[in-house]
């Protein structure tokens, strides 16, 4: 547990995608559960929420670069980190460790601290089928994140119709999966 607050901390990391405009739901959901959510979004995913509206429902500043030196940290630190949704873009380049975002430094850092770590990508039928990105899933999988996708999370949909398939956004199932690897791990109750 973070010392700071005396209750869990969960970075929810959000990228730049259409369904992005509904991570209030994945707060929502990490709040019931009783993590003291903290939001960081890649400077994309800035394009698809209402900063605001996500800093009153955190209690937190929504972060989305890295601070300069010498300022003070304004979140406390994470004890478990939740990227959803997760671009192709970001699993790609934190496969490869790639740490050119705030959003995507956290990932780096908190793979590398052995964080619980939950990815849920959402992505069209075509960009999933490069084979740069079922790799990315893999290695990641390797790597003990625990990684949704596939038909059993939704059902891949062709390019250019993802709008249509906001409202089915299986958001819970992010918070249930952390919750999961909890109970296995023994870890913060």
């Amino acid at each position: 547990m973070t010392e700071t607050t005396g209750s869990r901390v969960l970075y929810v990391l959000a990228c730049g995608s259409p369904v992005t405009r509904d991570v209030g739901r994945l707060v929502d959901s990490g709040q019931r559960d009783g993590w003291d959510v903290c939001v960081i979004l890649t400077p994309d995913g800035t394009k698809f929420t209402d900063v605001p509206a996500l800093t009153r429902q955190t209690g937190h500043p929504v972060r989305s670069t890295y601070k300069n030196p010498g300022d003070p940290d304004v979140l406390p630190d994470a004890d478990a980190m939740i990227v959803c949704p997760a671009t192709v873009n970001t699993i790609n380049k934190w496969a490869a460790g790639i740490a050119d975002t705030l959003a995507l430094g956290l990932l780096v850092e908190g793979l590398g601290k052995g964080l619980p770590i939950v990815a849920m990508p959402f992505t069209n039928a075509a960009m999933a089928a490069h084979p740069a990105f079922r790799e990315s899933i893999a290695r990641l999988r390797d790597w003990d994140v625990t990684v949704l996708f596939g038909d059993h999370v939704m059902p891949l949909h062709p390019p250019g119709m993802g709008e249509r398939h906001l409202e089915s956004f299986p958001w819970e199932m992010a918070v249930t999966a952390l919750r999961s690897r909890f109970s296995v791990s023994g870890q913060l109750g």
